[in-house]
Parts: structure tokens; sequence; C-alpha cells
């Protein structure tokens, strides 16, 4: 069987796809080769274990974490079609090229604390039109609706590209032997209901009660009023969790909790909520952070937390409901 290449499949899209977008796809794809190549390596490159600092979040910081996010600073920071780019590991935004059509932002290594036990990690990243000649803090501050393309590589058993330009959602495995990322599912589509959910459970005890409501109806399962069985699939890592959504349907939620008032939830707007809610909205999913829609938040911080309940349709409604 014949598969269309990544840039074969990205010659043949229209709408906001241009030529300029298709090339600053193609590099962060490549990009990502090589980081999957340090991740292969693991030990014998002695790429693992901590950094011995923390990012911009407090969070301690992989080795790998800092690798991969220089890998990603360096292809896009000369990309002719890129104006700037902000990572969620850095304070502030990387100016790149005066005149750069595009603003791009990611999460270099999301799932780090699963390198050093060899399980799933993965790179997100989303794509927004520059507003400006010479970049600007300000310019990265558009909806998620303003995105032009979102995606993420899951470095699992296989190397997997998902991937939306705003027409559907689409995956890609990697080919090792022809160092291509082929198409190999179109028209993903996240089924409105499931038996699947992911939380960590250990914060119940901080979590508002429409939320615990929710997961107690869950585990009542046949003798409770959903009059059904759920199973709970936590990876750790939100790249995998999205992954089996959009491969089996589920519901995935990071809500916001009282164990840090501070943060009101845990996962970032730019880098990890907003290109996550567009790739399941393009697959028939929905997003919200329990009140309101995540794509449609007018970021004011690079950094900005928010709470993400993510997944099939009708169970993201019913705990948004709750919260209603």
């Amino acid at each position: 069987m014949a598969y269309l290449t990544l840039s074969q499949f990205l010659e043949q899209q229209t709408g906001n796809l241009t030529p300029e977008l298709a090339k600053v796809i193609d590099t962060i794809a490549n990009t990502c080769k090589t980081i999957d190549q340090a991740l292969q390596k693991g030990a014998l490159a002695g790429v693992l274990g901590s950094a011995e600092n923390e990012n911009v979040q407090g969070e301690e910081q992989k080795k790998l974490d800092v690798i991969s996010n220089d890998y990603l600073i360096d292809a896009l920071k000369i990309h002719p079609h890129v104006g700037g780019l902000a990572s969620e590991e850095l304070d502030d935004f990387t100016p790149a090229q005066e005149n750069g059509e595009y603003l791009v932002l990611f999460d270099p290594l999301d799932g780090s604390s699963n390198i050093d036990i060899n399980m799933c990690v993965g790179t997100i990243f989303s794509i927004l039109s520059a507003k400006n000649a010479v970049t600007q803090s300000a310019d990265f501050m558009q909806a998620g609706t303003q995105q032009v393309a979102a995606g993420y590589v899951l470095y699992g058993p296989s190397t997997m590209l998902a991937l939306t330009v705003g027409a559907g959602t689409v995956f890609f495995t990697f080919d090792p032997e022809t160092q291509q990322f082929l198409l190999t599912s179109e028209n993903i589509q996240v089924a409105a209901d499931t038996k699947e959910y992911a939380i960590n459970s250990s914060n119940q005890r901080h979590w508002e009660n429409p939320v615990k409501r929710y997961i107690e109806e869950l585990l009542a399962g046949k003798t409770g009023p959903r009059e059904k069985d759920f199973n709970m699939r936590w990876v750790a890592c939100m790249v995998g969790d999205i992954h089996r959504i959009l491969c089996r349907s589920g519901i995935f939620m990071y809500p916001y909790d009282l164990k840090d008032p501070k943060k009101a939830g845990r996962l970032r707007l730019m880098y990890e909520a907003n290109p996550m809610s567009m790739l399941i909205e393009q697959a028939g999913g929905a997003s919200t952070t329990g009140r309101v829609r995540i794509l449609e938040i007018q970021p004011t911080d690079l950094h900005q937390r928010v709470p993400v309940i993510i997944g099939s349709k009708n169970e993201v409604n019913l705990v948004t409901g709750y919260h209603n």
C-alpha cells in the first residue's frame, strides 16, 4: 500500500494551509525526528536523568527537556517564515525572523517524568499567524480559535504525528526505514459517548464538588445513575492520554482544584490546552475548563494555566453542566 508522506499531504491541503505554513510544519516534524533519535538512544547517549535545574514553571527539568527545547529553538528561530516562538521551558518568547508569517508555541517534551522509566512522552505544538513585522510578546495573546495548525508527536512503540490544519485531524506514523512521516489515518473521529476516563485521583480531596460528583457517578458503575461501568486510564503524559482518546474515545480531566490556589489549573493554555483542544474539536470532541470553551479564552500571559476537561462530547458536556 502506498502512503502519502507528510510533505505530499500538505501539498494537497487548501484553506488556511499556505506553502509557508507547510514548511513550518515540515520543520517541526523533522526536528521531532531528531528528538526521537535522542530518546531512542536513552541511557546510551547519557541523556537521561535530571538537568539539575528548574524551568520557568518551577518544575525540575530533565536533560531531554533541555535538549528537545534547544533542538526546536535552533531549527525555528532561523526559519524564514517564523516571526517568533515561545516554549513552556522559557520565561519569555524568542524572536525569530523579521516579517516571519507565523508564531510557534511548543511544549518540547510533555510527560518528561516518564523518560527515566521508558514510558511514552511527546512534543506538542501550536501555530498562530504573526501580527507584526517584528514580533512582540502581545502578538502571542490570541485565543485558541485563531490557531492555524496544531499537533503533537507521540514517542511510543511507534512514533506518530497527530495534526490538524483546521480541516479535520489526521495521524502520521514515522517509518524508520524511509525516515518519513506517512499518513496512516484520516478523518479521526472521537465518539460522543465513552466508558473510559482519565484523571489523577490522588487529588480528589482538592476537587470542586461538580467533579467529585461526576467521578463518584462513574465509580458507581452499573449500580449508579450512569447504569454502566467505566474504566480509568492514566498515562501521566497528556500526549499519551489525548492520543488514546483520539484512537478510541474517552475523557481526560485535569480540573480546577484547591491544592495550590495560585494555580487555577495545572495545564498551560498556550502550550497544551489550546493545541489539544483544536485537535479534539476537529475530531468531533469537546474541550472546556468546566465552565467555558477553552478555545475561546483570551490569553493574558504566555504561561497562563487553565483547568482542562476534554474528549468525548457527551461526557465533557455533562461535567460542564454540573459546573454550570
